[in-house]
């Protein structure tokens, strides 16, 4: 069976679309709680140790936040299909104001406007979030899929993100604390500053590997739209 057949087949079950519902619902409640605590962790440790990576890994934080909340908004709707436009655009804004900021703050580390110190809670919150996050952005993806909805496959996308930008920061942290390097979390937040912007990019075209479940229905039946998933 093709994916693109095991969404129509999503499409067609209203039980089946039901419980995709309910567990887009379960992962952006934890994606949002979680990031809630982790955001204010970060930025407390952040200032504290002048670290502008755990600044901005917390506002990344709050970007994630941003993204959860759109996705919660349209599925809180009656007819989410008819939001996925304007979520898809919420969430490409997110993209965008995280890489603007991931580059700028970069730059300023790397051109010596930041003396970060070492950060033992910085470097145990990166490790968590190096863990969770990207079992999270899987579970999405799948969802996402399987519903047939460019938001939610979108906000995984987001949701990967932040398990790179925590990888970067992680990698930073202890470069700086071992060796002395505060330059290491920036070059690497630079990488995925420029991923952020190609994600974003991606989101505003809906060019997400999903198609709105509206969509899918009306292909159903059609000659040739079975296995024509190019891109999952």
């Amino acid at each position: 069976m093709t994916a693109l057949s095991t969404r129509e087949g999503s499409a067609a079950n209203p039980e089946r679309t039901a419980l995709l519902r309910r567990r887009v619902r379960l992962l952006v409640a934890f994606t949002i709680g979680y990031n809630l605590i982790e955001g204010i962790i970060a930025l407390v440790a952040g200032a504290a140790a002048d670290s502008a990576a755990l600044i901005a890994f917390g506002l990344d934080s709050g970007v994630e936040v941003l993204s959860a909340a759109a996705v919660a908004w349209q599925f809180s709707r009656f007819d989410p299909e008819r939001y996925e436009k304007p979520t898809l655009r919420v969430i490409a804004f997110a993209f965008f104001a995280l890489a603007a900021y991931t580059i700028i703050s970069s730059t300023l580390s790397l051109i010596g406007s930041a003396d970060p110190q070492p950060s033992a809670v910085g470097i145990a919150l990166a490790s968590i979030s190096v863990v969770v996050m990207p079992a999270v952005s899987i579970i999405q993806r799948r969802t996402g899929r399987a519903l047939g909805s460019a938001t939610v496959v979108a906000d995984s996308k987001q949701t990967l993100i932040c398990s790179l930008l925590s990888g970067a920061v992680l990698l930073g942290l202890v470069a700086n604390a071992l060796f002395g390097w505060g330059w290491a979390d920036a070059v690497a937040a630079l990488v995925i500053g420029a991923f952020a912007i190609r994600e974003g990019v991606e989101a505003w075209n809906g060019d997400t590997c999903a198609r709105p479940i509206g969509e899918l229905i009306e292909s159903r039946g059609e000659p040739g739209d079975a296995g024509t998933d190019d891109c999952c």
